[in-house]
């Protein structure tokens, strides 16, 4: 597989730390999202300590400047190894569904599920024409447990965590492995502007994250392919340990849970 990553949303937050940590890690790193100088920022960052990176800005709902991106990268890197879907939105406001705006909801659907979407389908052709690849999509709890407030968010993660299901279902005998990876709640501009987290005292380091991407990237979890882990509690050492459990027992997947196993649903 060729040690070139493309990260979304690759100029703040998280994603900054993510490509910052696989650069760091040895990978060549394509950095796209919607600022160019914040993409510029990151790289020079990676090309001082050594790395290679190439920026590219693309609105990643919009499916000719994603392929252009894509195209971009892989000109400049080579073939994408490993695709980091990070890129999200989330509501301007913390209110329930009833309350909210109804196209602020879709705008943060859009955004996680669209985009993500969108780059995968970029990127899959050529890492099946060269025999695999490795997909990371950012999870969220709220994804997977019902949420009080910022329905689009959570409707935009269940989403995203049934994609990474469909992938590893569909590609996983051609050589892709899926990982959905929550973050935890990673101090970043978006976290601290949500009210839910006013009173927060303890965040999740940006290292745990990198530890995790930079394992499934290196193969270390590809046991665990079309099933969800969180960093800050999950660690390559403990998946490793647990992971045939995990598979034996059908268990970190988006499913639905049955009566027994004569159920008319199963």
């Amino acid at each position: 597989m060729t040690r070139t990553a493309l990260v979304t949303g690759a100029g703040r937050g998280i994603g900054r730390g993510l490509a910052l940590g696989l650069a760091a890690a040895g990978w060549s790193v394509g950095l796209v999202g919607r600022t160019r100088a914040h993409l510029d920022a990151v790289a020079d960052e990676i090309r001082a300590e050594g790395g290679l990176a190439v920026a590219a800005s693309a609105d990643l709902v919009d499916r000719l400047a994603v392929l252009d991106a894509v195209a971009r990268v892989e000109a400049d890197l080579g073939g994408v190894g490993l695709l980091v879907n990070n890129a999200g939105v989330i509501e301007h406001d913390e209110l329930p569904f009833a309350d909210d705006d109804v196209e602020d909801m879709w705008r943060v659907v859009e955004t996680n599920v669209r985009g993500p979407m969108l780059v995968t389908h970029a990127v899959l052709p050529g890492m099946l024409a060269r025999g695999g690849g490795r997909v990371v999509n950012l999870a969220s709890g709220a994804g997977v447990r019902p949420q009080p407030v910022y329905s689009g968010y959570a409707i935009s993660k269940g989403a995203l965590s049934r994609l990474t299901t469909v992938l590893d279902r569909q590609y996983r005998d051609r050589g892709v492995r899926v990982l959905d990876l929550a973050p935890g709640v990673v101090r970043t501009d978006m976290t601290e502007s949500m009210p839910v987290h006013d009173d927060r005292e303890s965040w999740t380091s940006i290292k745990d994250v990198v530890e995790l991407a930079v394992a499934f990237g290196a193969g270390e979890l590809d046991e665990l392919s079309g099933r969800w882990v969180r960093a800050g509690t999950d660690t390559p050492a403990s998946l490793r340990r647990d992971a045939a459990v995990i598979v034996e027992r059908d268990a970190r997947t988006l499913r639905l849970a049955y009566i027994d196993d004569d159920d008319p649903v199963a």
